[in-house]
């Protein structure tokens, strides 16, 4: 299949990437001609803006979003709104606000156009690994994507299948599914990331506790353990119940660089756990963990510690994500 790729940094060029390796076509867009450039030199055909990517597409046209949240990407759904025609479909792969998801879909519907909100994530492993895709949209309009979506996801692997699934939607052991209409992939992918926040919590804390032990503090023992974190990790991901893919890049981080020196502690939010407390308000449902774990990013604006610069480093693991300088 033929789509347009607009935005084309961590994961929106691997996105395109993966796409064209398995056999489809991309027309990409940036604001970086370099962005741009890049990808063409891959077999991508480049575009100078919106317009001329619409124009470069065939009927009826399929566009994915890869954008931050919030105006850049309202504004680029309004731009796409005034050269797309009837049927052609929008997809946001971002990190959007799943209220916002609606309002957009009930705007676009209006002029014929479909809108498709996917929950993407892999960060910058996907173009190896694949992405877990989390769809929300008009039924025929996910269909009509499945190609896409097939080839973005991981399959099967081999990850033993789960007892008890026979007869039900394959796409879910492949890596994606469709949720319900639009905003519910967003709002799958919301509370995904809001306990992502309370694990890397966890595994923050524990290890903190761990590094702890060497000086002793207030255990009913004196005797002061000195324990080699980064090999706790690797145990730890070998047969342990709490093996993971955040604890597989938490021993990476720690086996290079032990005492996380080279991360501020720093820990920014990408939107995704405030909103995951604020439906948990509406809806009166106790997230006392995730709550806290959001709290603690807040705080470690202020102060920092090595649970800290454990977060930081996780979300440098998966995301690529570069925190600023301690305060």
């Amino acid at each position: 299949m033929q789509l347009g790729i607009v935005g084309l940094g961590r994961m929106g060029g691997n996105i395109a990437q993966r796409l064209m390796g398995n056999g489809h076509s991309c027309v990409v867009y940036d604001k970086s001609a370099a962005a741009v450039a890049a990808l063409a030199g891959n077999g991508a055909t480049a575009s100078a803006s919106l317009g001329d990517l619409a124009a470069k597409l065939k009927a009826p046209r399929i566009v994915w979003l890869m954008l931050p949240a919030g105006t850049v990407t309202d504004d680029a759904v309004s731009e796409l709104a005034a050269v797309l025609q009837a049927d052609d479909i929008v997809i946001d792969g971002g990190n959007s606000f799943y209220k916002d998801d609606v309002c957009r879909a009930k705007d676009l519907n209006g002029k014929g156009i479909r809108y498709v909100d996917v929950g993407t994530s892999g960060g910058i492993w996907g173009l190896e690994r694949g992405y877990c895709l989390i769809i929300g949209g008009d039924k025929s309009a996910v269909d009509h994507l499945d190609p896409i979506f097939a080839a973005l996801a991981p399959g099967y692997g081999n990850i033993p299948r789960t007892a008890g699934r026979d007869g039900r939607d394959p796409r879910p052991e492949r890596g994606y599914m469709h949720c319900g209409p639009s905003g519910a992939g967003h709002f799958v992918k919301m509370i995904h990331n809001g306990i992502e926040y309370g694990l890397m919590q966890a595994y923050a804390e524990g290890f903190s506790i761990l590094k702890g032990a060497a000086a002793g503090n207030g255990r009913s023992s004196d005797q002061p353990y000195q324990l080699d974190l980064a090999d706790i990790a690797e145990v730890w991901r070998r047969g342990s119940v709490i093996s993971s893919w955040l604890l597989d890049l938490t021993a990476i981080a720690l086996a290079e660089d032990p005492k996380l020196e080279g991360f501020s502690g720093v820990v920014e939010d990408s939107g995704e756990g405030r909103w995951t407390v604020a439906a948990a308000i509406e809806e009166a449902v106790p997230a006392t963990v995730l709550s806290a774990a959001l709290y603690e990013r807040f705080r470690s604006r202020e102060h920092a510690t090595f649970a800290d610069r454990m977060l930081s480093a996780m979300r440098k693991g998966f995301g690529g994500h570069v925190e600023p300088k301690g305060p």
